[in-house]
């Protein structure tokens, strides 16, 4: 079975589907090829976008306390959608000082995000084990409990989770939780509910980059499906929509114009300012980090917050 060739028919299926339909929509999890997954990384380096250093310092400041409220001897240090990994090297280190034996599994869907973190992991740790997987997160997370017997720590990062809608995020954690033992730990990064400005700035930054990796994705497109999109005619355009509680991330099409994308022998209309929609980026109040852990079968052991309330990295653990 040739892999490849059947992910570029599911990308060319979902943008056909996507962009067939009114409103027009691109599912997000496509934002992430080589050149996406580097855009992101300079994205989480810009001054207007708080989530990665209020994240950080949860890391810097409370590695130790999230490590010991595990109570694991022995763990495996399962990442999902690791990207650069400069928050788990925190955990590394402190598993390190601790001297707590572990195996690192960290699992993205990028395989040049993957051998650049393995870089990384190379340049800056020594003898530690791991094994990088290349692949959709159940898939990985069946093959670690197939393959290693420890007891799971996963880290759902970044605020991840906030990519999905209600209901998405309810069926990833059932899935989540049976795809896990009883007693395995999950740490996830929750962004909350703040001010609309310091959302909105964000999500739609000064310098542009977050433009540009929106963009990227119509790039993908015309590289992959030989398409002939004018990134010039297009805009992007954050907002918070206060009714769904979340940011709302949208390619404007800034004339009327026809789109030809040969690898589906179709011409994709737009009319003038039409949106492609592209991303929900979900915030949360405390009652709603209870409410998904309670629905989908998680005790929540501690939640871990930066000092100015932005961000909270919520430890759950797993009751069956």
């Amino acid at each position: 079975k040739d892999i490849k060739s059947s992910e570029l028919e599911s990308f060319a299926y979902e943008v056909l589907t996507g962009l067939s339909r009114r409103p027009k929509s691109l599912p997000s999890k496509y934002f992430y090829d080589d050149e996406g997954s580097r855009l992101f990384q300079k994205i989480t380096s810009l001054d207007e976008y708080y989530l990665t250093r209020a994240e950080h310092s949860i890391f810097a400041s409370q590695r130790g306390s999230i490590l010991s409220q595990t109570g694991f001897r022995s763990m495996n240090l399962i990442e999902l959608g690791a990207g650069d990994g400069h928050k788990t090297f925190l955990l590394i280190e402190e598993l390190l000082n601790q001297s707590t034996p572990f195996h690192y599994y960290p699992i993205d869907i990028s395989k040049g995000a993957m051998e650049s973190l393995l870089l990384g992991i190379q340049d800056r740790f020594s003898g530690i084990s791991v094994d990088g997987l290349v692949s959709d997160y159940f898939k990985g997370l069946q093959w670690i409990n197939q393959h290693d017997s420890k007891q799971n720590l996963v880290l759902f990062l970044g605020s991840n989770i906030g990519n999905f809608s209600n209901e998405q995020a309810h069926a990833f954690l059932i899935k989540l939780w049976q795809v896990l033992n009883p007693g395995d730990m999950v740490l996830i990064g929750f962004d909350l509910k703040k001010d609309v400005d310091l959302m909105t700035r964000a999500y739609s930054d000064s310098k542009g980059v977050t433009s540009s990796f929106n963009l990227n994705l119509l790039q993908r497109i015309n590289r992959e499906l030989n398409a002939d999109f004018d990134l010039n005619t297009f805009t992007h355009h954050a907002f918070y929509n206060p009714l769904k509680g979340a940011m709302e991330s949208y390619l404007l099409s800034k004339i009327e114009q026809s789109v030809e994308i040969k690898h589906l022998g179709r011409n994709i209309e737009f009319h003038e300012f039409e949106p492609i929609h592209t991303e929900y980026s979900y915030k949360y109040t405390h009652r709603d980090i209870e409410s998904l852990a309670a629905n989908a079968g998680f005790s929540i052991e501690n939640n871990y917050s930066d000092k100015d309330g932005y961000f909270v990295d919520s430890l759950w653990r797993v009751l069956k």
